[in-house]
């Protein structure tokens, strides 16, 4: 099925009499006959339901959906983004690993990786998201154990070169691990680039309401944990689950079971049935979306970057941005609806204008002022004051984020009336 089919038939097809949507299955357990029927599911969990925290039928539903659009073998849906990348990053580390990271990815992020992971004992390195093959390799150690970074940054939309990335990391026996929550796989399938985990705040797009917190995490099915020789926690008993050997027992989707049977498990970090429903609702749309949000990104950058308030706008759909040329190549579509510009402090000053960036934000009608994005609604924010407010100076410019900058996310409405509500704003500073 192309794309847009998938959007709206993958992971549930009813059967006769059956009902057209997806139900929502609200029951935290199931029923069995026989003692067999319940050890048989402890032995395979993959062949059914026992506990909702485990496995839910909505949730499966939705997980195969997501799984089908990504191209991968398996998907597990998780409490929120951060989540998903958090149970991505433990399934693969214990205390004394390693990680190696773009240094362009979301603040949130980017605090998990220099503040809450190292207090389980795990460290970060962090390389340009412009790192060349060599670059990344010297930064990786023996006991490190993934490649991370985001498809389009949050918010400094810095393409991440995936061949060059995953070509690194295989090299060293490691997987890439891409957050693709911005291009959604209607834009880009990292999959299909050499990335071999994927990861999505699904509150953003693939949501693109702004009604439900979610995360999820696909497996492309393609790593040989094996033959890597760096993850025996794949290779070995795992004796909390009766000795299972995750290559062994589940081959192709051994990262997501080792994630679900023991990161599941243990965290309960599931999303309730009823946000798995929503979610496969709007998904069904999301093919749909995501060309209008890019096309009227398009011609909002356009129009930014002839205004003289602007110092700079940072849209990789622009001829003039430095990650055109990789936009191209894995975004060839659009990279999505979200575009990164910076207020000029009239003096030619670098990094703009706080202040008059605050201006422009205060004076918006239709905008709306919200920390969100990626929504049917247009929506704007100060980044260096909200998302990336944690980070030293150094770390923002790190992330590409200045003081002036204001990240919009391009909504769905007549992007007529949203370059009316911005040039209101801007003659506000007049």
């Amino acid at each position: 099925m192309g794309i847009d089919t998938t959007c709206i038939h993958g992971g549930y097809q009813a059967g006769n009499g059956e009902p057209r949507c997806l139900p929502i299955y609200l029951s935290t357990t199931f029923h069995y006959d026989t003692t067999d029927a319940v050890a048989n599911l402890f032995d395979h969990p993959e062949q059914g339901h026992m506990y909702s925290r485990i496995t839910n039928p909505t949730c499966a539903a939705v997980e195969e959906k997501i799984a089908a659009l990504e191209g991968g073998a398996a998907a597990m849906l998780t409490s929120s983004g951060q989540m998903a990348s958090f149970l991505t990053v433990a399934n693969l580390c214990k205390a004394g690993d390693h990680c190696v990271v773009s240094s362009a990815i979301y603040g949130g992020t980017i605090n998990l990786f220099t503040t809450t992971l190292p207090k389980f004992g795990i460290t970060t390195t962090f390389v340009s998201p412009r790192a060349t093959k060599e670059e990344i390799a010297a930064a990786i150690r023996p006991e490190t154990k993934l490649v991370f970074g985001e498809v389009v940054a949050n918010p400094a939309l810095a393409v991440l070169d995936l061949e060059t990335f995953a070509s690194a990391a295989h090299e060293a026996g490691l997987p890439l691990v891409v957050d693709n929550t911005f291009p959604t796989p209607v834009l880009c399938r990292p999959i299909e680039w050499g990335a071999d985990i994927v990861v999505h705040s699904t509150t953003k797009y693939m949501d693109g309401h702004a009604i439900i917190v979610g995360g999820v995490i696909v497996d492309s099915g393609k790593f040989d944990w094996a033959a890597s020789g760096r993850f025996p926690d794949f290779t070995e008993p795992d004796e909390s689950y009766h000795g299972t050997i995750y290559t062994r027992d589940y081959g192709k989707i051994a990262f997501i079971m080792k994630a679900r049977m023991q990161l599941m498990r243990d965290f309960g970090v599931n999303p309730p049935a009823t946000n798995a429903f929503i979610l496969n609702e709007t998904l069904e749309t999301l093919a749909l979306r995501m060309r209008r949000h890019t096309s009227t990104a398009q011609k909002v950058a356009e129009y930014l970057e002839a205004r003289p308030e602007v110092d700079s706008v940072n849209f990789p759909g622009l001829k003039s941005n430095s990650y055109h040329e990789l936009a191209n190549k894995y975004l060839p579509d659009g990279p999505c609806g979200v575009i990164s510009f910076v207020v000029g402090d009239g003096k030619g000053s670098k990094g703009g204008s706080r202040d008059r960036a605050a201006a422009v934000l205060d004076h918006l009608k239709l905008v709306s002022q919200e920390v969100h994005v990626a929504d049917s609604q247009t929506c704007a924010l100060h980044p260096a004051t909200s998302t990336h407010r944690q980070l030293t100076d150094e770390q923002l410019l790190a992330a590409g984020i200045y003081p002036g900058m204001i990240r919009l996310s391009c909504g769905l409405e007549d992007p007529k009336d949203i370059l009316s509500d911005l040039e209101q704003a801007f003659a506000a500073l007049a």
